[in-house]
């Protein structure tokens, strides 16, 4: 693309387009609302840049496939929604643990179990970062708008590879299938993070897994030139399965200062009149939408009130949110669960009694006029 393209198009395609332009060639996937759509357009987009898409029988084979194109070189994306990403949880723990870049989309809906199919919610936050077993760290995005989305998406692409780690894109039912105006970037407009391949030659020892002085890890497309070993055993750094106590605790701090270490230069985020706000609403997703028109509407009559909106949930930015609230008489998280961010700041803030969580989960989105209700209980009681 060699200009700006405008288009008028639901997030789940914004998202396609987002992959399309960080580099996805490879789709593995399985149908499930409300993420459908992004399976049905990358189905008809895929084939026209030489890249491959597959309908797998399951969720569980559509990430086992991600994990083993991305191995042979391609960059790779799944899509999913509540009961399939419960599925997809092992193999994400198995990108976890072998290194894989990937990215994996989770349009949420009500839950758990089949919940509610077609309606919106946020409840899978803490599935995202625990969902897979044992101790690890986890990349995980959101967005609030169509432009974001796009956005957003290049930024996954980006960090899966310079991190080597499964990234997950945390949107929800209305983001996936509201419209709005995107205006797509032209090429080389957004930076984009190509797959790091090791300079070592055929012929010549290949370590998998020994990081540069930079950190990264240099790839060898799987079935190439180099033979090497992948397991979602604890391994050494030629990828064969160890036991020895101390390889193995290398490997898990490995696993995760990658990613906690950088929490700082992985937080993404939006921010709106908090330099005199005495309330501060944070909040991500489509909530923030809501969050953004409330904070926007009272600042009209005078009210000081700002929103910290939040784009990057896991590594929790918890520098981040302390200091952006440290002067904030109440602060109020909007969000459609029971309080799976709002617990994240109460543990980072000075002041976790005058954290209030403003939430609905029965299917219908978060309102302006939920939140307002919450923050005149709270004002009233003279907080």
């Amino acid at each position: 693309m060699s200009q700006q393209d405008i288009l008028f198009v639901q997030g789940n395609e914004a998202c396609v387009r987002g992959a399309l332009y960080a580099g996805l060639r490879f789709f593995a996937g399985y149908p499930i609302t409300p993420s459908t759509e992004v399976a049905e357009h990358l189905a008809e987009q895929l084939p026209r840049v030489g890249g491959k898409f597959i309908q797998m029988e399951d969720e569980i084979a559509s990430m086992c496939a991600v994990c083993g194109a991305s191995l042979a070189g391609s960059k790779a994306m799944t899509a999913t929604s509540g009961p399939g990403f419960s599925l997809k949880q092992e193999a994400i723990g198995y990108a976890v643990m072998a290194e894989i870049p990937c990215v994996v989309v989770n349009v949420q809906r009500g839950g758990p179990s089949t919940g509610l199919a077609t309606k919106v919610a946020q409840g899978d936050v803490n599935q995202a970062r625990w969902g897979t077993h044992g101790d690890h760290s986890i990349i995980v995005l959101t967005a609030s708008s169509i432009q974001d989305v796009f956005q957003i998406t290049v930024e996954a692409f980006n960090m899966a590879e310079t991190y080597r780690t499964p990234v997950i894109l945390l949107f929800d039912e209305v983001i996936g299938h509201m419209r709005e105006k995107l205006v797509v970037p032209a090429a080389g407009d957004l930076p984009v993070v190509e797959r790091l391949h090791t300079e070592v030659q055929a012929g010549v020892n290949y370590y998998p897994y020994l990081p540069r002085e930079d950190g990264r890890l240099p790839m060898s497309d799987f079935g190439g030139v180099h033979r090497y070993n992948v397991t979602g055993l604890y391994h050494d750094i030629w990828g064969f399965p160890t036991e020895n106590p101390e390889q193995v605790s290398k490997l898990v701090y490995h696993l995760v200062d990658k990613i906690e270490n950088r929490a700082h230069l992985l937080a993404r985020w939006k921010e709106y009149y908090l330099d005199d706000a005495e309330h501060i609403i944070i909040s991500y997703g489509s909530s923030a939408r809501s969050a953004r028109h409330l904070v926007e509407t009272r600042r009209s009559k005078g009210d000081r009130i700002g929103l910290l909106e939040l784009q990057t949930l896991w590594p929790f930015p918890a520098q981040l949110v302390r200091e952006k609230t440290a002067h904030a008489r109440n602060i109020f998280v909007a969000e459609m669960n029971m309080g799976q961010i709002t617990t994240q700041v109460k543990q980072v803030v000075q002041r976790p009694d005058r954290v209030f969580l403003v939430n609905r989960m029965d299917g219908l989105m978060l309102n302006p006029t939920d939140i307002g209700k919450v923050m005149r209980v709270i004002e009233g009681r003279g907080f």
